[in-house]
């Protein structure tokens, strides 16, 4: 159902050229890195006074992260998710390639005094994705994937509608990605990775928690069309806290802790309970205990950020022929993300007094997790597969 092939013996001599637009994993993981790594230090300059551009104002650094970094890493996940899931080809060639001089269409134009512009484009590319998922999808009569068209068109509306900010229902179809992808993968990773392991998944949890954010989701989109009602507040961080723990429990059916030793494994079970801990800070934000963003950053940092990293990292060793493991360069990655990810929210959440030099650190943190993981596969990207099959 996901990823994981079964890998062949390795050509004596692995084959030659340049195989970047074979694949959608392939520009778009490339993209999303080196965009991670200027974007977010270039941001924490301005944060803190060492530098002053003008278009780079708050709502640029959350505009970028979501339709630029996390879209581009959405969008590589599921054009090569929905080639295995229908059987059927997803944009490769010439038309990979007109998608990804969208997206990048879209980072400069959110560079220019025109946001208009800008939120043309971020829709535009959600919605060709779309379009491309679909064109997969749709000959299949299996219908469980295609409510990932249905997000894509989603933060598409999203990008135009609000052009001056990140709308929340665009952040709240993220988390459902990552929840119903990770409930698919990570007890499956879990117990092909980790002797002894059996993590499990309990039908109706799955759907409680699931419907719980489903819920959340359709709280913000009526928040947002009727101006945020002060009468939703407490009802929103009730449904919150009540998904929060929800996916506690998920999680724990998981055994976090049995895979302490597998890098490959553990990056992708702290990046949910780092989804956890945002949907807790939500609820403490809505309820005034806290600044807003500590929510925001657990998720953008340490939920998208982990679950990101480490899939762009088994993704690409799986989808190359190569093993899955995880070396030096991909465990170094993962520790900079995990620390990046306590820097920007933990220590604010306990000493707000540091947040410049929080925000800083964890940048750079950042940033080095991403510089990492361009050096290393930067290569393997644009590689042919070792075996020498397609893709």
């Amino acid at each position: 159902m996901a990823f994981i092939e079964l890998l062949e013996p390795a050509p004596r001599t692995p084959p030659k050229g340049l195989a970047l637009w074979a694949l959608g994993f392939r520009p778009f993981y490339l993209l999303a890195a080196l965009w991670a790594l200027l974007a977010v230090p270039l941001w924490a300059a301005q944060f803190a006074g060492w530098i002053a551009l003008p278009g780079l104002t708050s709502g640029w650094h959350a505009r970028e992260m979501v339709f630029g970094y996390t879209l581009a890493v959405v969008v590589g996940f599921l054009f090569t998710a929905g080639r295995n899931w229908s059987g059927q080809p997803t944009p490769s060639g010439g038309a990979l390639a007109a998608l990804a001089a969208l997206w990048v269409a879209a980072r400069v134009a959110g560079l220019t005094p025109w946001p208009l512009a800008a939120a043309l484009l971020n829709a535009a590319f959600a919605w060709a994705a779309a379009w491309g998922l679909w064109r997969a999808l749709r000959g299949n009569a299996n219908r469980r994937n295609d409510f990932f068209v249905g997000l894509l068109v989603l933060i598409g509306v999203a990008a135009l509608a609000w052009r001056g900010t990140v709308p929340t229902v665009a952040l709240d179809a993220v988390v459902l990605m990552m929840a119903v992808m990770g409930g698919r993968v990570i007890p499956m990773f879990s117990n092909n990775g980790v002797p002894g392991m059996q993590a499990r998944r309990e039908p109706r949890l799955e759907q409680v928690a699931l419907a719980a954010l489903w819920a959340v989701l359709a709280l913000d989109v009526a928040a947002a069309v009727l101006g945020e009602p002060a009468w939703l507040v407490w009802p929103r961080a009730a449904l919150l806290t009540a998904a929060a723990l929800l996916h506690a429990a998920r999680l724990a059916l998981w055994q976090p802790l049995r895979t302490r030793g597998v890098p490959l494994v553990w990056v992708l079970h702290l990046a949910y309970a780092w989804l956890v801990v945002h949907l807790l800070l939500r609820a403490a934000g809505d309820a005034g205990w806290i600044l807003p963003s500590l929510a925001t950053h657990a998720l953008t940092v340490g939920a998208i950020g982990g679950m990101t990293l480490g899939m762009m990292t088994r993704t690409a060793l799986g989808h190359t022929a190569r093993p899955l493991r995880a070396g030096p360069w991909e465990t170094a990655a993962y520790v900079c993300m995990a620390l990046a990810a306590a820097a920007r929210v933990l220590v604010p959440l306990l000493a707000p007094a540091l947040l410049v030099g929080a925000s800083s650190t964890a940048s750079l943190l950042w940033a080095a997790a991403f510089a990492l993981y361009l050096v290393h596969y930067t290569p393997i990207l644009m590689r042919p597969r070792l075996d020498g099959r397609p893709g």
